[in-house]
Parts: structure tokens; C-alpha cells; sequence
């Protein structure tokens, strides 16, 4: 007999779940959730609509704000346990899908996942996945014969690899009255008896004080009748692997007649519309779009670009990118610095434009100081300085369609700051420019303190050679650094999505220094992976601090408390990370709180305090809080109350308590933790 009760099918909460974390799932996992809600749609909405749609149940399934709840539930299985941001959006996905299966009726309010899909969407093209064989046909055919939550069943139970009582947990979750049914009709197929009633039907006739259903009898894992688990991961299967057929040409050319029709009509009337009369016009003062202005037309001159000769930066009072000289074997590319300032002032639609935060992406004040232009890998890529941004134009060497353009704001930076630029990502792989005052190029592994970096190649440019970038890896399996020498010692940069990579610091506010030394980099090789946080954010430098040590109950050893603050070029949007580090040197550290726009542990506000649930390797709970050296008593209250003089504390307390954590300074002001 299945070991479930129907206590089993109450859902457990998934959380506590943040948006990121689900959207690292989803990130990561995105193929494999779009299979599952493929898979659970019904077969009769056509195959291009169920693609659509389980893309569209997939991209909507973030959740808009934190998931509360306690921790995560310990799985009846081991291979049961699940990410918890994955779990959350494969229960959202699941939900949705059920939903989507349900017959529209003539009096209900529709709910959106049984609409198609607003995006994604294709317009003259049927899309549908590669055709499969005999096998995955058999496999069509008999997921049509299941109920929407049988189906959802063996999806969890074949691809998910879940066990029978995970599986009727999910389903509960996921919305369904009735799941034991689910795998009852699986049972029912399996032995070529008559499937039993669909769930939605099982739900309608039963009341909610309905005596607790039997639990069904165990069902198999699905086999050779089934078409194999294995069958679920071809590509009969697979919405991201598709093929492209036009839809009816002669139904679009007519249609096409008429919008091009009902356009030229709706130009007409705003022309008749807009045509000048008495008072103020929409533009007041302004001249026309096509007038011609000299300052602008400077701008766009390549004539014009400033260019600084290779003897300036020796002698220059300050370091930065103004005194960078124009490199590459194209900075006398009259036509092709045109174009590049011309898409500048004017994208077009078909122009890639990216832009980190807080970075304006209008045209260029006067004309601009040319840093590079070149051919790296099959691009030809221009860098332009105005400032305040710098400004990336790349196109293709061959053909004339991709051009890309990106803008990263860099007002302030100098010295280390302004020691290198991303000219190009490809495949994975990203290069540098170097400043002309860089002596040295090398790659550090931020994941292998022990190991010595290995030497990076420059061309006669500055331009490095390709490295690995963690940026565009899917996994934090290394997380590759550049570190670069100058006159005054070794720097570390790491690339983050953005034209310039962010410095890497160690060290208290006030006094940081880069984090090229042992103890730097012991302390990065545990924390590096939370930089995935801050990717894209126009972070400028990223900071570890350990603000403390901590011995731990039961003789378990003494732990550390680390504060890692990434600063924007901008200045606001920074972020503070604390981190737990477990007296395990090999044993990643573990997020105790965040914050965002928080002065904590910055050169305003130095001070800061964290707490963490942490379980003893003999299977005590306790309550632990750290702060700076600078606290004079830590307290915790709440589910537990607790006191403690000095800036550490360790209270016993029970698995999923929750307390309120505050610290009194010693000028009797109370400062409350990070959460």
C-alpha cells in the first residue's frame, strides 16, 4: 500500500522564496519547466497554440513580491528535494496549466491562462516541436486519453522523477481537488481497466466535508506501456526545439492590404489633424524635426572626435579615461565612425541598445573622445568617451544587419577604476581593452584562492584575449577575474554585464584595498557566487568586509560573518550583502539578510548586524546574531528572547523560529539587523 495519509495532501508551503531566487530558477530551468507545461496542456488547443502557451505559463510564473513561509520542508525522499525557487515556479507552472485545460463556459469570467497567450507571439509562421517516431506518437496519444491532472501525475512522477507522495503534495498544491484520482487513472491505464473519473469531476461531486479518500493503490514508474520516462525528453516533446511553416499566404496578403490601407487613412487624418493654427503648437518653439542645428551637426562629424595622442597619460594630473589615446587599426575609419556617432544620435528599431541604470541614453553633447575603434572577433567595434558614458557601437564585418550599441556611466572613475573595458562577448567569452598605463594582464579564479593566476595576452592594442566570463555562464562552476598591474601593485576587476568591470575590494569602509591578498581571497572564494545578485545593476566596485567572528555552540568551531556592499557609479542602488561562513573552509557561505539603499556597512553608516537560524551538527537549533566590534549588547526577541553583551549572541531555540533581532551601540542607540 502507498504510505500517504490525507494529511499528505495539504500543501506545504515552498518559501520563503525572493523574486531573484525564483528567477534563477526559472533562468537556469527554463527548457525543462516549458517541457512540463507542454506536456500537462491539453493535446486538442494544436500544437503552435500549446507551444505559445507554455512558453507564456513559463515567463509568467515570477512571482511579483517575496514568498512567505518557513523553511523548506524536509522531502519524504531524498530524491524528492527540490530547489525552492525551482519548486515554487514549477507549482506555478503546474497551476496555470491546469487551469489552461479547463472548458471555457458560457456565463464564467475566462481566467487568463485559458486565453491565448498576449506574447510571446509569432505572426506568419506555425511553429511546432520535431516529429518523433512510433514511440512518441503512442506517447501523443495516450496523454490525450488522461485528465489534465493525470497527466501533471505522470509528468511529475516520469520527468520529475517525484515519488508517489511528493507527487500528490504538488497536486494539491497546484490547485487539484482531487489527486489521489490522478494516480488512480494512471493505476487504470497501467492495467487496461477504464480510467477512473477525471479529477475535475471527482472535485465537483465531492463537498468539502467528504470523508478523506483512500489512499490508491502504488503505481509503477512509468513503463515500456507507457512509452518510457525517457520518451518525455525527446524532441516530440521539446517547445524550445522547433520547426517553421508558413501559415495561409493568401489570407495574410489580404490582410496586409487592408492595414496598409487603414494606415495611409490614419495619416491623413492626424496630418489634417496637426495642421498649425493660433497659440502654442505641440512643440512650441522648438523647429522642426529635419531643421539643422551646428551643434549637433558637430557631434556627428568623425572629423571632429576628439582624440588624445599616446604622450598625454605620462604626464597627466589625473588617471582616467580622458587621457586614454585613440587605439585600433580603424580609428581613421572616417565612414565607419559616421555611422557608429549617427546610430548614436538616432537608433534605429532594428539596433540592439542596452543601458546599465541611471545611465541617460540620449545623444552626444558635442563630440566625443575616441577610445577605440577595431576589429575583434567578427565585429568591427568603436568606444567612445564623452565624460560621463562610455558608449560601445560594434556591427558585423559581413552584412550590414546586427549593429549593437551599449551605454555605461563611469563619471568618477580614475586610477584603478578606469583600467579596463569589455569590448567584446562572444560564445562565452569576453575581451578586454586595456588603459594604456596597464603592465600586465592576467585571469584569477575567484572560486580557487590556492591557485596562481595564469597570464592573459594583449595585442599591440591593448585588446586581451578571449577568457571565459561568469556573466554569461549558466553555473557558478568559476568565476574568472582580471587582474591587471600598473605602477602602483595588482588590481582585480570583475566583469558583471557591463562595458566596465567592477573593482573587487577587501577591507572595512573607510580603508579597503583590492582583494589580491591570501585572506582576501579565501573570503571571496566562498561569497563570490552571490555576485550573480548584482549582475547588470551599474555596480562600480564590490566590497568584503568580515565584520566578525563568532564561536559556535556545542563545540561546533568558530565562524565568520562577512558584509559584502556593491556601490553603483551612480550612487544610489547600492546593495549589502551579510553572509554566514561556516568554520568549514570548503563549505560556500550562506545569505543571512540583504538590503537595498541601505547605508549599512558603508563609510556612513560602518556598522552592521545580521542573524542567521543555524542548525548544530548534533541537531540543536540556535539563534545566531553578529555585529561590528563597536556594539555593545545584541538582543533578540520574538519567538525567541534572548540578551547578550558584546556584539555576538547564540540563543537555543526551535527548528522555524522567527525573532526580531536589535543591537544597543554603546551611546545607548538601538540599531536594528539587516533582514
Amino acid at each position: 500500500m502507498l504510505n500517504v495519509s490525507t494529511q499528505d495532501l495539504v500543501p506545504s508551503p515552498v518559501g520563503p522564496v525572493d523574486v531573484e531566487q525564483a528567477e534563477a530558477a526559472l533562468v537556469e530551468r527554463y527548457p525543462r519547466l516549458v517541457r512540463i507545461a507542454y506536456l500537462v496542456l491539453p493535446p486538442t488547443m494544436g500544437r503552435k497554440r500549446r507551444v505559445l502557451t507554455a512558453h507564456a505559463l513559463v515567463q509568467r510564473a515570477l512571482p511579483r513580491r517575496r514568498v512567505p513561509g518557513p523553511a523548506v520542508p524536509e522531502p519524504r525522499r531524498p530524491e524528492d528535494a527540490v530547489d525552492p525557487g525551482y519548486a515554487y515556479v514549477r507549482g506555478e507552472v503546474l497551476r496555470q496549466a491546469l487551469v489552461a485545460g479547463l472548458p471555457l463556459r458560457r456565463l464564467a469570467v475566462p481566467r487568463r491562462a485559458q486565453l491565448p497567450p498576449l506574447l510571446p507571439q509569432v505572426w506568419g509562421l506555425r511553429l511546432f516541436p520535431r516529429a518523433g517516431g512510433a514511440d512518441e506518437l503512442a506517447l501523443d496519444q495516450l496523454l490525450a486519453r488522461l485528465s489534465a491532472p493525470a497527466r501533471a501525475a505522470y509528468v511529475l512522477r516520469g520527468l520529475e522523477r517525484q515519488g508517489d507522495a511528493e507527487v500528490l503534495r504538488v497536486l494539491a498544491a497546484a490547485g487539484t481537488g482531487d489527486p489521489e484520482s490522478a494516480l488512480a487513472e494512471l493505476a487504470a491505464l497501467e492495467e487496461d481497466e477504464e480510467p477512473v473519473a477525471p479529477a475535475e469531476r471527482v472535485a465537483e461531486q465531492a463537498g468539502p466535508g467528504r470523508a478523506p479518500v483512500s489512499p490508491p493503490a502504488p503505481v509503477p514508474a512509468p513503463g515500456p506501456r507507457f512509452g518510457g520516462a525517457s520518451l518525455l525528453e525527446s524532441a516530440e516533446f521539446d517547445p524550445c526545439t522547433l520547426q517553421a511553416r508558413p501559415g495561409d499566404l493568401l489570407r495574410r496578403r489580404q490582410h496586409g492590404r487592408a492595414v496598409l490601407v487603414g494606415a495611409v487613412a490614419l495619416l491623413v487624418c492626424g496630418a489634417l489633424l496637426g495642421l498649425p493654427g493660433d497659440g502654442w503648437g505641440r512643440n512650441g518653439a522648438a523647429a522642426p524635426s529635419y531643421a539643422r542645428n551646428p551643434a549637433a551637426e558637430a557631434a556627428l562629424d568623425p572629423a571632429k572626435v576628439r582624440r588624445v595622442a599616446p604622450a598625454v597619460w605620462p604626464g597627466a594630473v589625473r588617471r582616467d579615461f580622458s587621457v586614454w589615446p585613440a587605439r585600433g587599426e580603424l580609428a581613421g575609419d572616417a565612414p565607419l565612425l559616421r555611422r557608429a556617432l549617427a546610430v548614436w544620435a538616432r537608433p534605429g528599431g532594428a539596433v540592439e541598445s542596452s543601458a546599465t541604470p541611471g545611465t541617460p541614453v540620449g545623444p552626444p553633447m558635442g563630440p566625443p573622445q575616441l577610445l577605440f575603434a577595431g576589429r575583434v572577433d567578427a565585429a568591427r567595434v568603436v568606444l567612445f568617451h564623452d565624460g560621463l558614458r562610455i558608449v560601445r557601437y560594434a556591427e558585423p564585418v559581413e552584412g550590414t544587419a546586427g549593429a549593437a550599441l551599449d551605454f555605461a556611466r563611469t563619471d568618477g572613475a580614475e586610477g584603478p577604476g578606469a583600467s579596463a573595458v569589455v569590448v567584446t562577448r562572444a560564445a562565452g567569452n569576453v575581451r578586454y581593452l586595456t588603459a594604456p598605463w596597464v603592465t600586465g594582464t592576467a585571469v584569477r579564479d575567484l572560486l580557487m584562492p590556492g591557485k596562481e593566476p595564469w597570464a592573459l595576452g594583449r595585442d599591440a592594442h591593448g585588446v586581451t584575449d578571449a577568457v571565459p566570463s561568469p556573466a554569461l555562464a549558466e553555473e557558478c562552476a568559476r568565476w574568472n577575474t582580471l587582474q591587471v598591474t600598473d605602477g602602483s601593485g595588482g588590481r582585480l576587476l570583475g566583469d558583471l554585464g557591463e562595458l566596465v568591470p567592477a573593482r573587487l575590494l577587501w577591507g572595512p569602509p573607510g580603508a579597503p584595498v583590492d582583494a589580491t591578498g591570501r585572506e582576501a581571497r579565501a573570503v571571496w572564494a566562498r561569497t563570490a557566487c552571490q555576485l550573480t545578485t548584482v549582475l547588470g545593476q551599474g555596480v562600480g566596485s564590490v566590497r568584503a568586509w568580515r565584520f566578525a567572528r563568532q564561536s559556535l555552540p556545542e563545540g561546533a568551531g568558530r565562524a565568520a560573518w562577512v558584509c559584502t556592499r556593491a556601490e553603483t557609479w551612480r550612487g544610489t542602488g547600492s546593495r549589502v550583502l551579510a553572509q554566514f561562513l561556516p568554520p568549514d573552509p570548503e563549505v560556500p557561505a550562506a545569505l543571512a539578510a540583504r538590503a537595498q539603499d541601505a547605508p549599512a556597512c558603508g563609510v556612513r553608516e560602518p556598522r552592521v548586524l545580521a542573524g542567521a537560524l543555524w542548525q548544530a551538527p548534533a541537531g540543536g537549533w540556535y539563534v545566531l546574531a553578529a555585529g561590528g566590534p563597536d556594539l555593545a549588547s545584541v538582543r533578540v526577541e520574538g519567538g525567541v528572547t534572548a540578551r547578550a553583551e558584546g556584539p555576538v549572541l547564540a540563543a537555543k531555540a526551535s527548528a522555524g523560529a522567527r525573532a526580531e533581532l536589535s543591537a544597543t551601540l554603546e551611546d545607548g542607540r538601538r540599531m536594528p539587523a539587516l533582514r
